[in-house]
């Protein structure tokens, strides 16, 4: 499907008709705030991963400890940090799943609502809309899309 406008944004980044400024705006501001989330998120996942890391290293320098015959010390460190909840009655992943399956999930499902029922479903309109006004029309490295080979399938 190729769009009429050689010179803008595609069909994906246009506003619907009679969409005025303003939802464009909101629309923007709702798209950035789950940008936040989505970041947000992956320093969560981070966390998980830099916490089990760190688990798995601990119980090694246990065993290094046990090795050089600090067997005392080894044992209080196995038994009340090795495994131990980070959170309580929790590991990383079950934080992570709680933020996904209770925040993360409901927060993009009406995010996407929100764009069907007032965009169309299109997304970064606002931001599709800054780079008309901000790119320099006609000079290269300022076009509004990739260029379409007119050879490529043939």
């Amino acid at each position: 499907m190729t769009d009429a406008t050689p010179d803008g944004p595609d069909s994906a980044h246009r506003r619907p008709e009679g969409l005025d400024d303003a939802t464009v705006e909101a629309l923007g501001k709702l798209s950035e705030s789950l940008e936040v989330v989505e970041h947000a998120r992956g320093f969560l996942y981070a966390f998980h991963r830099l916490t089990g890391k760190a688990d798995l290293a601990l119980g090694e320098a246990v065993e290094q400890l046990r090795q050089a015959g600090h067997h005392g010390i080894a044992d209080r460190i196995d038994r009340e940090i090795v495994g131990r909840n980070v959170i309580e009655g929790r590991w990383t992943f079950q934080i992570v799943e709680d933020y996904d399956d209770n925040y993360y999930s409901a927060f993009k499902e009406l995010e996407q609502q929100a764009r069907d029922e007032l965009a169309a479903g299109k997304r970064h309109l606002f931001e599709a809309e800054m780079k008309e006004d901000r790119r320099t029309h006609g000079l290269r490295h300022h076009e509004a899309r990739p260029e379409v080979d007119p050879h490529a399938g043939s």
